[in-house]
C-alpha cells in the first residue's frame, strides 16, 4: 500500500499528537493495575511498549523528514 508524501504527513501528525498520548494513558493504565515493580523493570516495560508502538507505524513516518519530492 503505496501512500501519498502529504496522506503520510498527515497521518503521522495525526498518530503523534492524538495516538501516541492515548498509547502513553493506556500504557501508564496497565502498569497501574499491578503493583509497583521496581524501577528498572517499569523503565523496561515502557521502553518495549515505545517501541512496540512505532514498529506498525514505521511505514508512515519513513521519509517524513525530507522534502516533497516531484514523484
Amino acid at each position: 500500500m503505496k501512500l501519498a508524501y502529504r496522506t503520510r504527513r498527515r497521518l503521522a501528525l495525526l498518530l503523534v499528537t492524538v495516538g501516541l498520548p492515548v498509547y502513553v494513558v493506556a500504557a501508564v493504565s496497565v502498569i497501574n493495575l499491578i503493583e509497583r515493580p521496581p524501577v528498572f523493570v517499569e523503565l523496561a516495560v515502557y521502553v518495549a511498549a515505545g517501541i512496540a508502538w512505532a514498529l506498525p507505524f514505521r511505514f508512515v513516518f519513513r521519509g517524513i523528514a525530507r522534502p516533497e519530492s516531484d514523484e
